[in-house]
């Protein structure tokens, strides 16, 4: 079987891994992007050519003209969960599978979160910048976890394994989610804006939807207390950048911290990150080896399946992927 990896060589690297690709290479002749573009649409599929299966970086989405314009494409692999940008409807029309990985970065992020909180909380990469710089930074009062409200808004992969790391750090913790409510002994359900008043630290982490396009606005930043944290570890697009600038900036929102935003591939704004109350990190929630590896061996165990004439898992559109055929896998339905 061939399979064409869309990974840049850094992003080959930083998201897919060395144990990966000699997995991958075990079970199938594999061509690697040598460009440091990243391929879409009609030139994804002259990239291709030839190849029954893609194999797709988030950088390079899943465009109609790719599936048109692959009469051998079988198989169109998201290395990640989020498969927002691939046009899943397009992909059924030409009777292309498209399959997703399961979320293998929940840990990663969760302790991300944590790290920034207390940074947050403590003033620790403000102090240190100093000491880089020369300076000798004031001793400042901080923040304590323990006794503090952590609110949680979305429950869940993530928000299910952050909350009782709160309540480990002896932390009240509030759930907001109009979907699940949560089991465990501590959490406490709330309304969102309950949450909003009551939490000293506000973790989004609700799912991107059009629902949700900026859930977070003036008027939620307002409902926050004064002196509030916020971090948002889940996408840029659940958040009003300007509404939370105006909340820094006035002084109702003591800090923010970001690992996503509404610049290129999911990053912070660089304006927003910059702000002095600011905590920002380049969407790196996810990028450990064990998170990526986790997503990339998914992938790895999709094509394994698909060669040995199977329906692999996490298959989105089975019952409309009639070029499995070929494979001698039926579709599903």
């Amino acid at each position: 079987m061939r399979v064409y990896l869309t990974h840049t060589p850094e992003a080959l690297a930083n998201y897919y891994g060395d144990r990966a690709l000699a997995a991958l290479r075990a079970i199938a002749e594999v061509r690697l992007n040598p460009t440091d573009r990243h391929l879409a649409g009609r030139e994804l599929a002259q990239a291709a050519v030839g190849c029954e299966a893609i194999i797709c970086y988030r950088q390079s989405p899943g465009e109609a003209a790719t599936f048109r314009e692959a009469p051998a494409l079988i198989a169109f692999l998201r290395c990640a969960v989020d498969i927002r940008n691939i046009d899943v409807a397009a992909a059924s029309a030409e009777g292309v599978l498209v399959t997703q990985a399961t979320p293998g970065f929940v840990p990663a992020v969760a302790e991300l979160v944590l790290g920034q909180m207390i940074d947050l909380a403590r003033g620790i990469g403000t102090a240190a910048a100093s000491y880089h710089r020369g300076e000798v930074p004031p001793a400042r009062m901080g923040r304590q976890l323990a006794g503090a409200t952590l609110g949680i808004i979305g429950y869940g992969a993530i928000g299910r394994y952050l909350a009782p790391l709160g309540r480990a750090l002896r932390m009240r913790v509030l759930i907001a989610d109009p979907q699940a409510r949560p089991e465990q002994p501590g959490l406490e359900h709330a309304p969102f804006e309950t949450l909003l008043a009551e939490s000293d630290f506000v973790v989004c982490l609700a799912v991107a939807a059009p629902s949700t396009e900026n859930l977070l606005n003036a008027a939620a930043f307002a409902r926050m207390q004064r002196g509030a944290l916020f971090l948002n570890p889940s996408r840029g697009n659940l958040v009003d950048e300007a509404a939370l600038l105006a909340a820094l900036e006035s002084g109702h929102l003591a800090g923010a911290a970001m690992d996503v935003g509404r610049a290129p591939d999911q990053m912070p704004s660089p304006a927003l990150a910059g702000h002095p109350k600011v905590i920002a990190t380049p969407h790196i929630g996810g990028l450990t080896p064990a998170a990526i590896e986790h997503q990339a061996m998914d992938t790895v165990g999709q094509i394994r399946a698909l060669a040995a004439g199977r329906m692999p898992e996490h298959a989105v559109n089975a019952a409309q992927a009639s070029r499995l055929v070929r494979l001698g896998v039926r579709p599903l339905g």
